[in-house]
């Protein structure tokens, strides 16, 4: 899916919000539950709007969907939902400050973060800070530097939705 289009749409539908946002609360919210409804997450980001074309929602939908089949995924093929390598670095930086905005408001949709494990909340913290980046970003260093934040942050959401999407009954780790 191409993050271009998937903008546009998001863009047109006046959801306030970049597609890298939508992802994020997207991918938050699944981490929490994977059984969130896609419909659950279309209201949260499109304030239920009736002025999307079906058409839109289906792609908005597709992208939600295919987002809870990487995460679930064995094969470590989930990624972040940012704009193409070959987009300015500052566009990059930004995106990924608003995958990060998304994230946590998608996240803090569940509540009670205050019975979350230690190490969940440290990744938290960890994401909140990634919403200060500098994007005033230039030249290879600060490339690599976001290359290996978006890696982290990868590895991350696998963690966190593990930790997270548990049965509340099923584990005592939750308990500090």
């Amino acid at each position: 899916m191409a993050y271009n289009a998937c903008n546009a749409i998001i863009v047109q539908s006046d959801a306030e919000l970049s597609a890298a946002e939508a992802h994020g609360m997207a991918t938050g919210m699944l981490c929490v539950n994977e059984q969130t409804e896609s419909e659950l997450w279309l209201a949260e980001l499109l304030h239920y709007s009736n002025s999307v074309p079906d058409e839109n929602k289906y792609v908005l939908v597709r992208l939600f969907e295919e987002t809870r089949r990487l995460l679930g995924s064995d094969e470590f093929e989930f990624d972040l939902f940012l704009p193409e390598d070959d987009a300015p670095l500052t566009e990059q930086v930004e995106a990924l400050k608003g995958w990060c905005r998304g994230f946590l408001l998608g996240v803090s949709s569940a509540g009670a973060a205050a019975k979350w494990p230690k190490e969940a909340r440290d990744i938290l913290k960890d994401i909140a800070e990634f919403t200060k980046l500098d994007a005033d970003a230039e030249g290879d260093e600060d490339e690599h530097a976001l290359m290996e934040i978006t890696e982290y942050l990868r590895s991350a959401v696998l963690l966190l939705r593990d930790e997270l999407g548990r049965n509340d009954d099923s584990n005592e780790l939750w308990q500090e």
